[in-house]
């Protein structure tokens, strides 16, 4: 069993969000003084986390096979900061493949690994870049971004942060989504990020960050130096068959479906081989209800329906 080692992080001032505070009430903000009296009655420590052994994250080869690539490095890089009695910090990982191969069930199983939280931002069409660092408290409806609340209402200073299809992220010339990760993926400037609700400086340094992108076309070569880049191929045929039993014997324990087979046979992994790890689950739900519509016990090929999507190929090996 591996033990997670924690240690405490300060992620913001507290004399300093004491003095912002004294400005929203002269404001009568009270939305703003309210959140700047949960950040004093938080305070500022978090907690950071350090698996004890490489170990911890042998269960992600089994979980995500096709992922060995960037589990070798991380796990080097945990004996690296034991071996030192250093906390152990990643480079920001971009992780390059086709839709469905994986990558966002790479990031949450990551976080779990590695015993913090996980955070979720699509960038998908994202026209600004208020739902990272927040926007101006003079504003309609204005909050704090998405890293200032993780990092202020969550448990941990070193949260997984997964940014999907960063590559999709659009701006204008008064707002760039992207503009913000030059300073967040940059050690020494996100010790000093900035939101703009708050108004305040926090200390993002020990964030893990892992981002998406189903191609490199549209992310600035800038903002690609700062990251270590992972091509994340398909997962093979046995690859695939070991996903597929993991996900199977994961609704068997959710739906409490005890009688029923433990093990898909050879013939319905054979038909999982043609779709993607993402659309698996959705194809043995299905066929589990099939199953049980018909008074059966295993799953037979005829219940997994294998659907193409519209303009989108199969993925084969």
């Amino acid at each position: 069993m591996t033990i997670t080692i924690a240690r405490s992080h300060a992620i913001y001032d507290i004399d300093a969000v004491q003095t912002a505070q004294t400005r929203a009430k002269a404001m009568q903000s009270a939305e703003l003084d309210a959140f700047y009296d949960q950040m004093l009655a938080l305070g500022a420590e978090r907690f950071v986390t350090t698996p004890s052994s490489p170990d911890a994250l042998d269960p992600l080869y089994d979980e995500c096979p096709n992922f060995g690539e960037v589990l070798d490095d991380m796990s080097r890089y945990v004996g690296l900061a034991l071996a030192g009695g250093s906390s152990f910090h990643l480079t920001p990982v971009l992780l390059l493949g086709d839709p469905g191969v994986g990558k966002t069930h790479f990031g949450k199983r990551l976080a779990a690994a590695l015993a913090t939280e996980f955070e979720f931002i699509s960038m998908n069409a994202l026209s600004a870049g208020f739902v990272i660092t927040g926007s101006s408290s003079s504003w309609k409806g204005a909050k704090c971004g998405k890293v200032a609340e993780r990092l202020v209402r969550g448990k941990f200073a070193n949260p997984v942060v997964l940014l999907d299809e960063v590559e999709k992220a659009t701006g204008s010339t008064q707002s760039d989504p992207l503009a913000a990760l030059y300073q967040l993926l940059e050690p020494e400037t996100s010790r000093n990020f900035h939101d703009e609700y708050i108004d305040l400086d926090l200390d993002a340094s020990q964030v893990f960050w892992v981002l998406t992108a189903n191609s490199l076309e549209g992310i600035p070569e800038p903002l690609l130096n700062r990251m270590s880049v992972y091509e994340v191929p398909t997962p093979t045929s046995e690859q695939a068959a070991s996903i597929g039993e993991r996900i199977y014997a994961g609704l068997l324990k959710e739906l409490n479906l005890t009688r029923f087979d433990a093990e898909l046979n050879a013939s319905v992994l054979e038909k999982l081989a043609d779709i993607s790890p993402r659309d698996m689950r959705k194809a043995l739900f299905d066929g589990l209800s099939y199953a049980v519509a018909a008074g059966r016990v295993s799953l037979l090929p005829e219940d997994v329906k294998v659907r193409a999507e519209p303009g989108k190929r199969k993925i084969g090996f």
